[in-house]
């Protein structure tokens, strides 16, 4: 593994940050608490934020036919008149997590179970754009990463930010060719972010993603951009049941494991990149840990690790850290 870069929160504050390893092993330039990592999926739950911003602001009902807001049609399927925003955002709009080809099927229908769908994210970007009447980099920016101070958070980027990102790692540690080496080009970052932007486009830092968690975790008062105690307890609160131990809220997953009260997680995983972050606001504690490298199983599995443990499996680490790291 390339590099690593963690940051804990503690009684609702940056505790601990801390990076090792280098950004390239071409280079082998070090990487430093500033470094800038892919959050891929973890975009998911920084964009629902502001999507219950719109709601506060009576912009959007979370409950409404986002066919309201649009003359756009995904799909041919009736059923597309059903989709709402909380489906998108619960993961219950029936699509599939991306498309084959251009037809966009709805599998089941919305509303009816859960099934993990970064096309609805894609659809609800678009309409997010319709309502307000701007980009989705300008919306990211402007509605949640500039009010709640992620300044080492981007979209789209240049040549200096590209020089503060780790690069990407095959399972060999191996630099994967042509990500990140220079900008996109205007039509490359388009495309990009109207295919992947609400889904996974971010690109942050762990300390500057606990900045987001501690919105959660010990929250500043409801302002222009930031939300409500209703609305924060909305995205926490169990919308759908995935497990006996496992529930959906609203972009993020919640979970209870033997010995912890209930976590807010979620993770993240493309090309030479993982990443993974969870809250507890019981506890008031939260970590974010972000991988340069696809080797990212068996690196999780000892770091991890309980030393003083029985040897984990890719099935009990997590949990089996959980219960140590949100003890009371």
């Amino acid at each position: 593994m390339p590099a690593v870069s963690i940051a804990i929160v503690r009684d609702g504050r940056l505790a601990w940050r801390h990076a090792f390893g280098v950004k390239d092993t071409g280079t082998n330039e070090p990487v430093g608490n500033d470094t800038v990592f892919a959050a891929c999926s973890d975009t998911k739950p920084v964009f629902a934020y502001g999507v219950l911003k719109l709601a506060e602001k009576r912009l959007l009902n979370l409950d409404a036919p986002l066919t309201k807001y649009t003359s756009r049609r995904v799909t041919t399927d009736p059923r597309v008149e059903l989709i709402t925003a909380r489906h998108v955002l619960n993961h219950t709009t029936g699509f599939p997590n991306w498309r084959q080809g251009n037809d966009l099927p709805i599998q089941f229908t919305p509303g009816s179970r859960y099934e993990y769908a970064g096309e609805g994210f894609r659809y609800l970007q678009a309409v997010v754009a319709e309502i307000t009447g701007k980009s989705f980099e300008r919306f990211m920016l402007d509605d949640i990463l500039a009010p709640l101070g992620m300044t080492s958070s981007f979209i789209s980027w240049d040549m200096n930010s590209v020089r503060r990102i780790a690069k990407p790692h095959d399972e060999n540690g191996a630099r994967i060719a042509g990500k990140y080496i220079t900008p996109p080009s205007p039509s490359e970052r388009d495309e990009g972010i109207a295919l992947y932007g609400a889904a996974a486009m971010l690109m942050t830092t762990p300390s500057d993603y606990a900045t987001f968690l501690l919105e959660f975790l010990n929250p500043k008062p409801p302002d222009n951009g930031r939300l409500s105690e209703t609305s924060r307890a909305d995205m926490l609160h169990a919308h759908v049941k995935k497990s006996e131990t496992s529930w959906e809220g609203l972009a993020w997953a919640l979970e209870q494991h033997d010995g912890t009260p209930v976590l807010f997680t979620h993770a993240g995983q493309d090309a030479g990149y993982y990443c993974f972050t969870a809250g507890c606001t019981e506890r008031r504690s939260g970590l974010m840990v972000m991988l340069n490298g696809d080797s990212y199983v068996p690196f999780l599995k000892k770091v991890l690790a309980n030393p003083a443990g029985p040897p984990a499996t890719p099935q009990t680490i997590w949990p089996d850290f959980a219960k140590r790291f949100f003890a009371a």
